[in-house]
């Protein structure tokens, strides 16, 4: 390959790599073209891109980028996925695929996470987080818990209050209504 070919590729990548923060490095193995195709097609429905890279290239392509971490030690032919709502999402949507028997040979590589290097068991620990989503409601749960709980004791403050004070105007009605 020349020169100029290569840096055009490596240009490509540069530009598909762009904003890319997290990415996952996986290997084909023995897969066909037809069952690439197929695999390409199911992770496209996910938003998930799936792109065959030579490593000396993606190196060059990421070199200098929180992505550098993931083609460090790779050897082989390789394939780079990102995209998904999120880290959690690709991670738990390639894990998926890697089940698939159709998929057989399928298995992840490695990666990187917010500049850091992931290990191929990193990569099945990341796909047992909750997503972003889940995150969310979470999160919102927990708030939405805090105020109902404080909204509950300021109420029952009054409630008491409101008890103790209506007891005490039928105590002085009764004793001022005898007297």
């Amino acid at each position: 390959m020349s020169k100029l070919v290569k840096n055009m590729l490596v240009d490509d990548l540069k530009t598909r790599l762009a904003g890319v923060g997290d990415v996952v490095v996986v290997s084909l193995g023995t897969l066909d073209a037809i069952q690439t195709s197929q695999l390409r097609q199911t992770l496209r429905k996910k938003k998930i891109h799936l792109q065959l890279v030579k490593n000396s290239l993606a190196r060059r392509a990421t070199l200098d980028t929180p992505l550098a971490p993931a083609f460090e030690r790779m050897e082989g032919m390789l394939a780079i996925a990102w995209g998904g709502e999120d880290v959690v999402d690709l991670a738990k949507e390639l894990d998926r695929v890697a089940g698939v028997k159709d998929f057989e040979g399928f298995e992840f590589r490695g990666g990187a996470l917010d500049g850091a290097r992931l290990e191929p068991g990193d990569v099945k620990a990341v796909a047992k987080w909750p997503s972003r989503a889940e995150q969310l409601s979470i999160l919102s749960g927990q708030i939405a818990g805090l105020g109902s709980r404080l909204c509950g004791q300021i109420s029952s403050l009054g409630g008491v209050l409101a008890g103790q004070i209506s007891s005490r105007v039928e105590e002085l009605e009764k004793t001022g209504g005898a007297s």
